[in-house]
C-alpha cells in the first residue's frame, strides 16, 4: 500500500508514461471468489451468479502489481455496497488515503487544478477520485475518446486478475476450504504475484495472459454495474479529462481506434 504522497506520485508517473492517463494512481476492480458454502452462514455468501463467494477488491498499479486489497465481503452484498463498505472505499470517502492535492496538468492550465483519480468500470460510482466511463450508448466522438483512454488504462486490473489465475490454478474453480483459509490463500497468492511480476518480462506477461484466455476462470465472477450518476462535481471532473484527451493530449492512434470501432472493426 502506498504510504505517502510521494508513493502516489510515482504511481501516477507510471500511468502517464505507460498508459497515457495523467493523474491516475491505480485501476480498481472486484471479483467474487467462488467458495464452498460456508457452514452456519445461511445465504450471506450466496451471490447473483447462484454460487457462494467472498469478494476481493483490488487496486493495481501501472505494472500490474496489486497495491491495495480488501477481501472477505459477503457474496450476497450488492456490488455498490461492497465498495462503499470496504476499508478502501471508506478510506477514500473519508480522505484517509493521503492522495496528492489537485494540481494543474502541464500544458492544460486552463482546466484548472485536477484531482488524482482511480479508474473503475460501471460497477463503481463516479466520484471526485473515481473515474468511470460514460454509460450507455450513443456517445459523441469526444466521449468515445474518453471511454477508450480510460478503458485502455483500466484494463490492466483485468490483466492482473488474469495473470493471478494463470499462475495459481486454484482460481479456476471453487475453493473448498474455510473462508479464513481462503483469505489466507488469496493474500499469499497476491504477495507471490507481486514478487514474480517485478521479474517478469513483457513477453512473459503476454504469454500468461494468452494462457489465461484459453481457460475459463470459473472461480472469478465479475462485479456488476450499480447505475450511479455521480455528483455534479464528479461529472465536471470527467468532462475536464475528456477535454484534456481531445484538446491537450491527443494521440494519433486514438482517433483511428475509435473510428474503427464505430464501423464495427476490431483492435
Amino acid at each position: 500500500m502506498p504510504q505517502n504522497i510521494g508513493d502516489w506520485l510515482l504511481l501516477a508517473k507510471d500511468f502517464k508514461e505507460l498508459w497515457n492517463f495523467p493523474h491516475c494512481v491505480g485501476a480498481i476492480d472486484g471479483k467474487h471468489i467462488v467458495v464452498r458454502a460456508p457452514r452456519n452462514t445461511g445465504s450471506l455468501h450466496f451471490n447473483y451468479k447462484g454460487t457462494f463467494s467472498i469478494v476481493l477488491m483490488a487496486l493495481v498499479d501501472a505494472n500490474l502489481q496489486f497495491t491495495m486489497i480488501d477481501i472477505g465481503s459477503y457474496g450476497r452484498n450488492s456490488d455498490g455496497g461492497v465498495f462503499a463498505h470496504s476499508k478502501f472505499g471508506t478510506a477514500l470517502s473519508c480522505n484517509q488515503l493521503h492522495l496528492p492535492l489537485a494540481c494543474v496538468m502541464p500544458g492544460a492550465e486552463e482546466l484548472g487544478p485536477m484531482p488524482y483519480v482511480i479508474l473503475g468500470d460501471e460497477a463503481f460510482p463516479l466520484q471526485e477520485h473515481i473515474m468511470r466511463p460514460y454509460p450507455g450508448r450513443g456517445h459523441n466522438f469526444a466521449e468515445q475518446i474518453f471511454n477508450y483512454r480510460l478503458s485502455r488504462a483500466r484494463r490492466i486490473v483485468e490483466s492482473a486478475f488474469g495473470i493471478l489465475a494463470a499462475r495459481w490454478r486454484v482460481f479456476y474453480t471453487k475453493i473448498c476450504v474455510s473462508v479464513s483459509t481462503t483469505k489466507a490463500i488469496v493474500k499469499a497468492a497476491i504477495v507471490l504475484h507481486n514478487l514474480l511480476q517485478r521479474e517478469t518480462t513483457v513477453a512473459q506477461t503476454a504469454t500468461l495472459l494468452e494462457d489465461n484466455q484459453a481457460n475459463t476462470t470459473d472461480g472469478f465472477c465479475p462485479l456488476v454495474g450499480v447505475g450511479n450518476r455521480g455528483s455534479e462535481h464528479a461529472i465536471a471532473i470527467r468532462e475536464k479529462f475528456k477535454k484534456y484527451f481531445t484538446r491537450f493530449d491527443t494521440l494519433l492512434w486514438q482517433d483511428v481506434h475509435v473510428r474503427w470501432d464505430c464501423f464495427g472493426g476490431s483492435q
